[in-house]
């Protein structure tokens, strides 16, 4: 008899669509759908996915009580061997639906596995609940897939896993002593000769690594110069036309403020989920200084206020994300002339 397992995957992966369908309740459907299928494929019998549970990423963090009670119900009546969610990659409210509700499962004593890019907001709650370590995008499956299915079964079995480097799991915190085969002096000896050959080794104690940003040059002449305004404290305008996310956000927004002198609360909101919303709806010039900035523009303290401003919302968005965000509109920036940028925070 094969082991049960409950799969949980998004609107996405279900193809029901995309962020338009992200409101989607949760459901639950007989056998796998999706990326079950490599899963089902790897498993070669042993295992096999009984029922999956779909829920929109939107529906889950603006309904999270009632979808975890929801979800926990269908998990314990299937009673599986295991509950396996994602794996959700770099996408934010994914990864957090999928992190969160494997804790709730887990309470129940039902073994979990998730997985999911490691600057997943998800990924904080990796002591608590194992996770696979994936790519950054979903084409990194093929890839995943069978780490997961083989850990899965490894739990279901109720194997011993081994060191988190050799089962490809994000490290939890625990750490466990043992005895390499080879004393420190040779393996550090060997790495040294690997390095200084230009060959590839894997440190055994690894450094952070921190950005080291080199400022530019001083602006000669502030009267003449062209500012842009950017934020990552989520002002858009009224509506929130790109529909950007409150957290976790995947993209960015691109406004023209030609001709605008003021951001009134008619116009303009803060589509952020991380503060208070309250007094950036009222006037978003306090997240956005555009009011000011036409004043300097006016007094000559400044040549001009770039016609563009670049928003999105940094409350849970991936560093690797927020990056790939400016460079591709620092480009703009660049190829418009711009002398300098405000960034503004909240």
């Amino acid at each position: 008899m094969s082991f049960k397992v409950v799969h949980y995957i998004n609107q996405f992966f279900a193809q029901i669509g995309g962020e338009e369908m992200a409101h989607v309740a949760p459901e639950l459907r007989e056998g796998f759908v999706g990326p079950g299928m490599a899963l089902n494929t790897a498993w070669k019998g042993e295992a096999e996915i009984v029922k999956t549970v779909v829920c929109g990423d939107s529906y889950f963090a603006e309904h999270e009580k009632e979808a975890k009670e929801q979800i926990l119900a269908w998990v314990k009546a299937e009673k599986p061997d295991l509950f396996i969610a994602g794996p959700a990659f770099n996408a934010g409210r994914y990864g957090y639906a999928c992190a969160t509700i494997c804790a709730a499962v887990q309470e129940e004593g039902i073994p979990v596995l998730t997985g999911m890019y490691e600057e997943n907001p998800g990924a904080d709650l990796k002591n608590k609940v194992l996770m696979v370590a994936t790519t950054n995008s979903a084409a990194g499956m093929r890839k995943a897939a069978p780490i997961m299915a083989k850990l899965a079964m490894k739990i279901m079995k109720g194997e011993k896993l081994g060191a988190s480097v050799e089962e490809g799991y994000m490290p939890n915190g625990i750490r466990v002593n043992f005895f390499e085969k080879e004393r420190g002096a040779k393996r550090a000896v060997d790495m040294l000769v690997k390095k200084l050959n230009g060959q590839p080794f894997v440190t055994e104690y690894p450094m952070p690594s921190f950005d080291r940003v080199a400022p530019n040059k001083a602006i000669k002449d502030l009267s003449k110069a062209t500012i842009a305004l950017c934020t990552s404290g989520g002002i858009v305008p009224k509506g929130n036309p790109d529909h950007i996310e409150s957290s976790s956000a995947s993209h960015y927004g691109e406004y023209n403020i030609a001709g605008v002198m003021d951001l009134t609360a008619d116009t303009y909101e803060t589509a952020h989920g991380g503060y208070d919303p309250v007094y950036a709806n009222a006037d978003a010039d306090r997240v956005l200084p555009v009011d000011i900035m036409r004043e300097f523009e006016a007094q000559g303290k400044i040549g001009k206020l770039h016609e563009f401003f670049y928003t999105t919302v940094g409350n849970g968005t991936a560093v690797a994300s927020a990056k790939g965000f400016a460079a591709e509109y620092a480009q703009k920036l660049l190829a418009a002339g711009v002398d300098a940028v405000i960034m503004t925070s909240t």
